[in-house]
């Protein structure tokens, strides 16, 4: 999908009520597309199956049509695209760069430990705080691994980071970073602070970050607008871009909304739900003004 026009995209899962949160990202959205004379798309990110529903997803429809927010026609939704995916995970497969772990997390967290307790040093972090996976299934035989498939053996499927690295060494990984007035600025990404990233599941054969550079690339964004707490998540974006010969987008990363307890807002902390502000009396007028979107 091509466009003259910058293109931007508002993109929630349909796991519980949008807060004052999305409310934010989705206005902030709508500015920037609106200051930069862009499109602004919605999409539907609704991989977890388990978790998202029906009436979540109609929710969304209704809450940022009570916003104001106007879209471009015919919402994306990420359930209805799995072929997408897997033809993107098929050439990295290809490429030697996917390979299957059979580990849980209880293993890889109790393997931590013991190399910890071995080494009497903390085992590296990724940014949001999990260990890097160690590695173990990188050294299973091909018969081996076969026979645990066959088997049926609960999975996922990771990104050998080392190789990875080493396919993408002749160039720079880098984005273009933009202000709220357009200005922009390079920035270098570390892609090897996350180590073996989970890229599909048995039974989900893609990842948040698998389905969002294959959805950015299909539908032509240029612009993503989102919250800082995936800046980071950045790092792994901009390099499965180059591997799967993908354009990297602009990226402009907004403030958090915070509680009293200066936790960010969240679905699964029950936060105040527009739904239930719109039941109080609140409008969209001062929705806007509390969010500085006037």
């Amino acid at each position: 999908m091509a466009s003259s026009s910058p293109v931007f995209r508002f993109a929630p899962s349909p796991n519980g009520r949008l807060h004052l949160g999305h409310a934010y990202s989705a206005l902030a959205n709508e500015r920037l597309a609106a200051r930069l004379g862009g499109d602004l798309l919605l999409r539907i990110e609704d991989i977890d199956r388990a978790r998202c529903r029906p009436e979540f997803e109609q929710g969304i429809h209704d809450d940022l049509a009570w916003l104001g927010i106007s879209f471009s026609p015919d919402a994306r939704r990420q359930s209805e695209h799995f072929d997408d995916y897997r033809r993107a995970l098929d050439r990295l497969d290809a490429l030697g760069l996917v390979y299957p772990c059979f580990c849980s997390r209880q293993e890889v967290k109790d393997a931590v430990q013991r190399r910890e307790a071995e080494t009497g040093m903390p085992w590296p972090r990724d940014p949001d705080g999990a260990p890097l996976y160690l590695g173990m299934c990188r050294l299973l035989s091909e018969a081996d691994v076969q026979r645990r498939i066959e088997a049926g053996e609960l999975h996922v499927l990771r990104l050998a980071m080392d190789r990875a690295l080493a396919r993408t060494a002749s160039e720079a990984l880098t984005y273009r970073l933009f202000d709220g007035n357009g200005e922009e600025r390079e920035v270098a990404v570390d892609p090897a602070r996350w180590g073996d990233v989970v890229l599909a599941r048995k039974d989900v054969p893609t990842s948040y970050h698998l389905s969002v550079v294959t959805d950015d690339a299909l539908q032509g964004v240029s612009h993503v607008v989102r919250g800082e707490d995936l800046e980071a998540a950045t790092d792994i974006h901009v390099l499965l871009q180059r591997l799967l010969g993908l354009a990297t987008p602009r990226y402009h990363f907004h403030a958090l909304l915070l509680d009293e307890g200066g936790q960010k807002l969240a679905k699964s902390r029950l936060s105040q739900s527009l739904a239930d502000l719109r039941a109080q009396g609140m409008t969209p007028e001062a929705i806007r003004r509390q969010l500085g979107f006037t």
